[in-house]
């Protein structure tokens, strides 16, 4: 059973609750759970490879955490990284880089 998502009720509930709606019950609830279509792994990998390609990176190190909890290895994101660096760029690999470093250290 995957954990409802709660993040954007919890930071934004108050403030932006069709937002919040959006992110938790939406994309979190309907997208994601589509695991039929593509497994939680996948999706993570999909989803981490276009945080890096935009820059994203405070998104990109949650989502890297995501992504170890859906069973991405560290040798999987390193790969993913390495050849992201030649489209996206070497400065985002870089930084991606450092957040998989931390994010997989153990």
């Amino acid at each position: 059973m995957v954990k409802k998502q709660t993040a954007g009720h919890d930071n934004f509930g108050d403030f932006a609750p069709k937002f919040a709606e959006l992110n938790d019950d939406v994309l979190f609830g309907q997208v994601w759970s589509r695991e039929d279509k593509l497994s939680s792994k996948e999706r993570s990998l999909i989803t981490c490879a276009s945080l890096q390609t935009q820059g994203t990176f405070s998104q990109l190190k949650a989502h890297m955490q995501m992504a170890k909890k859906n069973g991405v290895t560290k040798d999987e994101m390193v790969e993913l990284i390495t050849q992201l660096a030649f489209y996206a760029g070497w400065p985002k690999a870089w930084s991606a880089m450092e957040l998989a470093k931390e994010v997989f250290a153990d």
